[in-house]
């Protein structure tokens, strides 16, 4: 049986890289919590165990060094107040992350979200969370994310599309057999394979993230 496998061990960041081989400010801390002055911000505390993006909260996306296909990964992030991040399994399928709380109309672009496919120019598909399982701005929230890789035939070809099986969300099971036909726009700039390296973005709003394991399928 296959282990679970940490990307992130907290003391450092090491197995992980800016996308495209671009600098980052991603930096491990001893934790994160809104800033009183302004919610929309972090103040953080010296320390190990948790990693965010930096201070201005914007800067390059990073990618994990580790290549998966079919995958349960569990993630927990925490974003302040009108934030905005995205968990991309194999660089290219988005899960949205977002200050989602509160909100009854839900899309694709919630927290929670199975993010809409960019195919031949234009927007394709996107999978609203069932429910909303959001807790508040600064408050730790926990994803469980059972993937299929795509499948491909002897030629090359694509013959299956990738799949969210199943996507809990804060212990709610918001998505199910959730096929996407193809990546996210802000995915890494490569093609559909059947293996890839997880990337998480950092250049939308304030991020934090902890306790980051895959577990081969």
């Amino acid at each position: 049986m296959a282990k679970d496998q940490d990307l992130f061990k907290g003391q450092d960041l090491s197995g992980w890289a800016g996308s495209n081989d671009q600098e980052h400010a991603w930096a491990v801390v001893g934790g994160v919590a809104l800033d009183p002055a302004d919610p929309t911000r972090f103040t953080t505390n010296p320390g190990e165990g948790v990693f965010y993006n930096g201070s201005s909260g914007r800067t390059a996306d990073i990618v994990s060094t580790v290549t998966q296909g079919d995958c349960e990964l569990h993630v927990e992030f925490v974003v302040p107040e009108k934030s905005n991040s995205g968990v991309y399994v194999m660089g290219l399928y988005e899960i949205q992350i977002l200050d989602s709380w509160g909100e009854t109309d839900l899309k694709y672009g919630t927290c929670g979200g199975v993010y809409c496919q960019w195919i031949d120019e234009k927007p394709v598909g996107g999978t609203p969370p069932r429910v909303n399982a959001s807790r508040p701005a600064g408050e730790w929230q926990t994803y469980d994310i059972t993937f299929r890789a795509p499948r491909f035939g002897p030629s090359g070809d694509k013959i299956a599309n990738a799949c969210f099986e199943q996507v809990v969300w804060n212990e709610q099971v918001v998505h199910e057999n959730v096929e996407v036909e193809g990546p996210t726009r802000a995915s890494l700039p490569k093609p559909e394979t059947a293996s890839g390296n997880l990337m998480l973005q950092g250049d939308h709003g304030p991020v934090a993230y902890r306790n980051i394991r895959v577990r081969d399928l």
